[in-house]
């Protein structure tokens, strides 16, 4: 496939992105390509860990291949994207439960889609220029691709604060939060790379790490706490109307901006999920409650459009004003009978 190369390289698995144009964007062929290789290396013992990296500079992967899914949806095919969803995730799954460690190497944007490649591993790895971000509200859809359960275990209410405004991080932001473990500079990752074909030993990766520099959430996360504590997106919006400070600012420009139900939803699936009984299997279960209504029901197929295809940046959103009932969140996040999300093997 010309989009991802997969081979053997010594102990190593490796998985490579290889179309930077497109900002490495995952299509549904590369997820079910992923998905085939760790089966096959799971139970080789030739095979010590997994290499997850992409081509260029600009992103190790971007998000999703949306404009496919907006084509189809647009035709009324909801169930074409529905399908990608649930590969996708069973396929995050498999790397959060892999039994091998797998190691990824996160430069530039690592977005929706790429969080859910990236981010679930043993080793994760960012550099001096990685942009890790769960941007999906501006688009009508939730943090999904097992997003939902980063952000649930993320400290204080990063969680919140993240999941609804889709805030960048750096590559100290991005380990505070827990989306990355070790930072280690650009210039040193294909020597990294040989050591880790020829060893199998995931340790040369801690070997490798530097403190990364101080990024802006850690000097946040009281003002982050304070402003998005709230039970619900009406509770959080009146806490930053009612605040001040350039934190409030932001926020609340996004918060005005992005999808209201996706938002809400949001929240609520962080809520729901945060505690002791929290498994990857658990959130992608509660994402993919959204992303199976989010074309028929939700508000993707326009933010699609306003952001992607017209880029008229005007998105006409339900519940514009910003108050979404609890019913409307309800009714999105309940359970899916017989299309519930499952894991079992095909």
């Amino acid at each position: 496939m010309s989009n991802i190369d997969i081979r053997v390289t010594g102990r190593a698995g490796r998985i490579t992105l290889t179309r930077p144009r497109a900002l490495n964007a995952l299509s549904y062929e590369m997820c079910l390509a992923v998905d085939t290789a760790l089966r096959n290396w799971r139970e080789d013992d030739e095979i010590a860990l997994v290499i997850l990296d992409a081509e260029g500079d600009k992103a190790f992967c971007a998000g999703g291949d949306i404009a496919e899914l907006y084509e189809t949806g647009t035709q009324g095919d909801f169930a074409y994207a529905q399908r990608f969803w649930r590969d996708e995730y069973r396929m995050n799954a498999r790397i959060f439960e892999y039994p091998k460690p797998v190691i990824s190497l996160m430069q530039g944007f690592t977005m929706g889609g790429g969080v859910g490649l990236g981010c679930h591993g043993t080793h994760r790895v960012v550099c001096e220029g990685s942009q890790i971000a769960m941007p999906e509200c501006g688009i009508g859809l939730v943090p999904d691709v097992g997003g939902s359960l980063l952000l649930a275990l993320a400290p204080g209410r990063l969680g919140e604060y993240l999941g609804i405004t889709g805030t960048r991080m750096g590559p100290d932001d991005a380990i505070c939060a827990g989306f990355a473990d070790h930072c280690i500079p650009r210039a040193d990752w294909a020597d990294l790379i040989e050591l880790l074909e020829a060893s199998g030993d995931p340790a040369h990766v801690e070997r490798h790490a530097q403190p990364a520099p101080r990024g802006p959430l850690r000097d946040r996360s009281e003002d982050i706490d304070r402003y998005f504590g709230g039970e619900t997106l009406t509770d959080i919006r009146n806490d930053l109307r009612a605040g001040s400070g350039d934190l409030v600012t932001e926020a609340l420009k996004v918060v005005e901006r992005n999808c209201p139900i996706s938002m809400a939803c949001t929240i609520e699936m962080i809520h729901r999920l945060r505690g002791p009984s929290l498994t990857i299997r658990k959130a992608l279960e509660m994402e993919y409650r959204f992303t199976h209504r989010a074309m028929e029901h939700g508000d993707l197929l326009e933010g699609i459009r306003a952001q992607i295809i017209d880029k008229d940046r005007n998105p006409k959103w339900q519940f514009a004003d910003g108050d979404v009932p609890a019913v409307a969140v309800s009714k999105m996040l309940q359970p899916l009978g017989e299309h519930t999300l499952t894991f079992e093997e095909d």
